[in-house]
């Protein structure tokens, strides 16, 4: 079962789903895309349409809920999502979850939506954020090592602005930050590394049949920190990310910015070993985006 109050266009709505397929069919304009938008922002704590969450709060409304009954083998368990102009709230079981970590991964989806193309010829930032909320779906650990990591960034960024500006001049803190940031940095880069062959593997048999075996997709991790030697421990691979962000600190403290860890990372796509992005045509970058969504 799904339920709306004053989400979007809807003030109230309630959908009894079968549980194998669901069909919406519907005049433009009435509501279609929210629903499906609903369900999305259910699973994620957040709309693929918008950041600012006050756009789903229905028109002279103060608040809007999603809920979701989902079912499971075992039983039934309710998802609930509270947003208001100041925020919002999510609930498993009726229970207020204190971080979305925990809320996160209960009702996995995949979304399909015409701008799934700028996976392929987007900016190096969405296919990150379709990383990050594919693996945050299945990985509480990944979800959580990814905020650790983001909070570090945002402090070594500080610091590195302060030290151009000169606010700041010893750069012992920076070391200390830095072998924060390495550990880190170190854990979400092997879990994309594992996540992306995953991905590959599922893929290209995908996008094989759906092109008649005339084309063969890969998909490769371009991580920003490239660890030379793979067959090395995590110590010894986490003594190469600080030696590279160390020979670095200058440039970094240079340019009062963070120049190298996961958030610098991408995705690339060869579709006949040449790059999808530039050379490939806007069907075969189409072709490429589904087999990824249907992977």
């Amino acid at each position: 079962t799904l339920q709306l109050q004053n989400y979007r266009n809807y003030e109230s709505i309630s959908l009894n789903c079968h549980p194998d397929v669901n069909i919406l069919i519907g005049e433009n304009a009435q509501g279609k895309t929210n629903l499906l938008e609903s369900i999305y922002t259910l699973a994620l704590a957040k709309s693929h349409r918008t950041s600012n969450d006050k756009e789903l709060i229905r028109f002279d409304s103060d608040y809007a809920k999603i809920e979701g009954d989902l079912s499971y083998r075992y039983g039934e368990m309710p998802l609930t999502m509270y947003i208001t102009k100041k925020g919002k709230q999510v609930k498993i079981n009726h229970l207020e979850q204190s971080r979305l970590t925990q809320y996160i991964g209960h009702l996995n989806v995949v979304l399909f939506a015409p701008e799934d193309l700028n996976i392929v010829k987007g900016s190096p930032q969405i296919r990150r954020r379709f990383i990050d909320m594919e693996l945050g779906q299945i990985s509480a650990v990944y979800l959580n090592d990814l905020s650790q990591y983001q909070r570090i960034l945002k402090q070594k960024n500080n610091y590195l602005k302060q030290l151009q500006y000169g606010q700041k001049t010893d750069s012992t803190m920076l070391e200390v930050l830095n072998q924060q940031f390495a550990e880190y940095a170190l854990k979400i880069t092997l879990r994309r590394e594992h996540f992306i062959k995953e991905l590959e593997s599922l893929a290209k048999p995908i996008h094989s049949g759906i092109t008649n075996e005339r084309e063969t997709l890969s998909v490769n991790y371009l991580p920003s920190i490239k660890l030379e030697n793979k067959d090395k421990s995590e110590t010894e691979r986490l003594e190469e990310v600080l030696t590279i962000l160390n020979d670095n600190m200058e440039r970094e403290k240079d340019r009062g910015v963070c120049l190298y860890g996961p958030h610098r990372d991408d995705l690339g796509f060869n579709v006949n070993g040449m790059d999808a992005q530039t050379y490939g045509s806007q069907g075969q970058q189409r072709t490429t985006a589904l087999s990824i969504k249907l992977a």
